[in-house]
């Protein structure tokens, strides 16, 4: 078993270089193994492109190809079953003539969900399955938290003052109050680019008129979604424009805007703002993780913070040029 942990936790390792790109779809790692020495790596390649077993496959094609049908073949998460916009991993598995795979966890996806496992079986290939299956979950925890709650994973972000505040009592213009430095927030866009959808609440919009793009960091755009429950948010605001797509919804309530994400194959969504927002889906335990951060600045008066509660579980603390970013999971004790 310490063997099957070497080379799934290598698996692990390049499973994390898909992503985002590959959402949402899963990122898978595999490796293929020769007489306990790696002949050939994998990983999935962006959304639509091939998946890790083709691009480990291709490779020992390409180099050692007498080897491929005497090697083992070690994976993330269990190899495809049927057609999407490629065709099944585990017929080329079998076509391939591999005779034994390693398989960290199964898809929780309800079209593979154990149906390639049983393909790989049926064809005479020996499969040993839940080699480090919580470290292979945790690699795709959006796409699991998508499929099996069906709805998308959620991130809560603000960023505070020294004393408390997350915006001033008043403001003199139709923009951000920057609370962090420079550095901070060209980390925030760096988490932005990581997530498929980033929320906002209507307030918050009228009041920053912000972009909400990635553009201090090199990284795809999320999907724009903000509640406008009265309907008039003016079509001249940053939103609208065409850097990146807007989705509006024109329910508050959590659970609602949960089920409508989910409908639109949103599997990640970084929670912005404001107060009332992010207290909303702390109020109603729908959040996996939040990035706070903690500048310098007081505020003499304004909207307070949200207030962390037991859920909050610190899991780390990064000082970022004065600034403080303490990243937290939910708990559900």
């Amino acid at each position: 078993m310490k063997i099957h942990n070497t080379y799934i936790k290598r698996c692990i390792a390049l499973a994390k270089n898909g992503l985002p790109a590959a959402m949402p779809n899963p990122s898978v790692g595999a490796v293929l193994v020769h007489n306990d020495s790696i002949i050939a790596e994998g990983y999935t390649s962006a959304y639509g492109g091939p998946h890790a077993e083709v691009n480990c496959i291709a490779f020992a094609k390409a180099n050692t190809p007498e080897l491929i049908a005497k090697s083992t073949l070690y994976v993330s998460l269990e190899p495809c079953s049927h057609w999407g916009k490629t065709p099944p991993c585990a017929d080329l598995v079998i076509d391939s003539g591999i005779k034994r795979v390693v398989i960290g966890t199964i898809d929780p996806f309800a079209k593979v969900a154990g149906a390639g496992i049983k393909k790989l079986m049926q064809a005479g290939v020996d499969v040993t399955v839940g080699v480090l299956e919580k470290e292979c979950q945790e690699v795709n925890k959006r796409f699991f938290t998508y499929h099996n709650e069906k709805r998308p994973f959620i991130i809560l972000k603000w960023a505070e003052t020294a004393n408390g505040f997350i915006a001033p009592a008043t403001r003199d213009k139709q923009e951000p109050v920057w609370i962090t430095n420079t550095l901070s927030r060209q980390l925030v866009h760096k988490l932005r680019s990581e997530e498929m959808g980033i929320l906002v609440g209507g307030k918050t919009v009228i009041e920053d008129n912000p972009t909400l793009t990635t553009r201090d960091w090199h990284g795809s755009n999320p999907t724009r979604i903000v509640i406008d429950t009265q309907g008039n948010l003016p079509k001249e605001l940053h939103i609208f424009n065409n850097e990146a797509p807007t989705i509006v919804l024109k329910d508050s309530d959590p659970k609602s805007i949960c089920k409508e994400l989910f409908g639109h194959n949103i599997q990640s969504v970084i929670v912005e703002g404001g107060a009332a927002t992010l207290q909303g889906f702390i109020d109603a335990a729908l959040w996996d993780e939040a990035s706070i951060f903690t500048g310098l600045t007081n505020f003499n008066a304004g909207i307070k913070a949200p207030k962390k509660t037991s859920q909050f579980t610190l899991q780390s603390t990064q000082h970022i040029k004065g600034d403080r970013l303490d990243t937290y999971t939910r708990s559900d004790s």
